[in-house]
């Protein structure tokens, strides 16, 4: 498995790629989150499946994918859509989109009898929508083998998400076996590499 430095300079490489002008699509850095994903990861099999959302290099990374392999696919201009079948990862730019995909997952595994988990990681925007908790219900209430990950970074785009939902404190008050939940700080702008400039 990759070390927190690895997954640091790794993400420093991207950005100045991006910064030279050298990936010619949207990125979106992860970071500030090393700590808990190393540990979130020592959980993850091989033969486990990890969905994800548009910030996802880090997931991609920790499963397994080749950094070569993974950098050349973000200088190809899929930084935000990146999917290894064969090592087990998928990522959607939709908000929610990885959600349902990754329940059809599961349901084929408890149906299969395979031993295999799902890995899903969202962001706390994303975990305030229907769509995920309609997904964590659904899969709570049939038992399927999924695990959601909220990653919570205190931000949708460049709006403040407890200010959108108008709440005080942390994502939804949740406490479920199914649903780890961490806060952590993102050193990146949303998207891009520099200084976000908002008008």
């Amino acid at each position: 498995m990759m070390t927190r430095d690895e997954l640091i300079a790794f993400e420093a490489d991207i950005a100045a790629e991006f910064n030279a002008g050298r990936i010619r699509a949207p990125i979106h850095l992860s970071g500030g989150n090393e700590d808990q994903l190393l540990q979130i990861f020592r959980r993850i099999r091989s033969q486990d499946w990890v969905f994800s959302s548009w910030r996802s290099h880090y997931h991609c990374l920790l499963k397994g994918v080749p950094p070569a392999e993974l950098k050349a696919a973000i200088m190809a201009g899929r930084s935000i859509a990146l999917c290894f079948p064969e090592h087990r990862v998928y990522s959607s730019a939709i908000v929610g989109g990885a959600l349902p995909i990754a329940i059809g997952v599961a349901m084929a595994i408890a149906r299969s009898g395979e031993d295999a988990r799902v890995w899903c990681f969202i962001g706390d925007m994303t975990f305030q929508c229907g769509i995920a908790h309609e997904c964590i219900k659904y899969s709570r209430n049939h038992d399927l083998p999924i695990h959601f990950v909220v990653e919570d970074n205190g931000l949708s785009v460049c709006t403040t998400t407890h200010d959108v939902w108008g709440r005080t404190q942390g994502c939804m008050d949740w406490s479920d076996t199914a649903v780890t939940y961490y806060r952590y700080h993102l050193p990146w702008p949303h998207a891009g590499a520099g200084q976000r400039v908002q008008f």
